[in-house]
């Protein structure tokens, strides 16, 4: 049978629910020699800042059983070299483009979103990650207070659309949500990576440079999964997209049963970059299997 893939993530129209996760698939087309970026919903960018930064202390990255530990630090080489170095190889690709932006305070997030002001195609909508330490509150965490949420999210207004990338690591992911949701995003991305920390016992030292980081892939998937619902059944009309530990087309379906509109690949491509594809695949042929004509009936079905 055909299934209708398209979707939509808030006023974002999407041709299928998949696309690639931010920080996982870099900030150009260096995933393309593995697959059409433009067959996928949407292409995600790696976090940028409004200028350059070096990030955090190597080692990065740890491989723990079936997850991942990441200490990256939001490294990159800041939006005036994305839009200069980045952007045309993106359009000429044929891909749908979200930018994620970040900053260290209100000021930055608006200093960065208002570089996006205007760019146009094929940059579709911003997403916001407030998963990042507010140097104006203690460098405590901006997605781990609603006020903070919503400073930055209403600070980062630039004629797109603004998705909210939150964390899990609160006691009340509603209250957050409702805070980005009130101050002006139009979706919301769920969810960041759960902290956590990897030691070595035999050296006595932690895996990863900076002591500890997030955790990612598979194990976050469920984590993932009740963010969704509770926010699904908390804000019936927001756009949400669902992200944690997804590296089959049914881990795509799990999400958008539970409330996802679209999902994102991350973990998985560093263990295989065809992986968004892959999932596309599977996503396509799990419905024919199913009798599921189209994925928007997908989603929020759960009982």
């Amino acid at each position: 049978m055909t299934v209708d893939l398209t979707t939509a993530v808030g006023g974002v129209a999407l041709s299928n629910p998949v696309m690639t996760a931010s920080g996982t698939a870099g900030y150009g087309t260096e995933l393309s020699s593995y697959g059409d970026l433009s067959a996928l919903g949407a292409h995600v960018v790696k976090s940028l800042a409004a200028g350059p930064w070096a990030g955090n202390p190597a080692p990065r990255v740890s491989e723990v059983g079936a997850a991942m530990l990441n200490s990256v630090g939001l490294s990159g080489p800041g939006l005036e070299a994305w839009l200069e170095d980045e952007l045309d190889g993106l359009r000429r690709s044929g891909a749908w483009v979200v930018v994620s932006i970040w900053g260290r305070s209100v000021e930055e997030f608006a200093k960065a979103s208002g570089m996006l002001r205007g760019v146009g195609p094929p940059v579709v909508a911003v997403e916001v990650n407030v998963s990042c330490p507010n140097v104006e509150d203690r460098s405590r965490m901006f997605a781990h207070h609603p006020e903070s949420t919503a400073a930055a999210i209403a600070a980062s207004e630039c004629g797109l659309p603004r998705w909210a990338k939150l964390s899990p690591n609160v006691a009340d992911l509603c209250e957050i949500a409702a805070a980005a949701l009130g101050a002006g995003a139009e979706s919301l991305t769920l969810v960041n990576t759960l902290l956590a920390m990897g030691v070595d016992p035999e050296r006595r030292v932690a895996l990863l440079g900076a002591g500890g980081g997030g955790l990612s892939g598979p194990p976050l998937r469920p984590v993932a999964l009740r963010a969704v619902a509770e926010c699904r059944r908390a804000f019936p009309d927001a756009g949400i997209v669902g992200v944690g530990g997804v590296s089959s087309g049914r881990d795509a379906a799990e999400l958008l049963v539970a409330g996802a509109d679209a999902v994102q690949i991350g973990t998985a491509v560093f263990r295989d970059p065809r992986a968004p594809w892959t999932v596309l695949r599977e996503l396509e042929r799990w419905c024919g299997r199913q009798g599921v004509a189209s994925v928007r009936s997908l989603v929020g079905s759960l009982h």
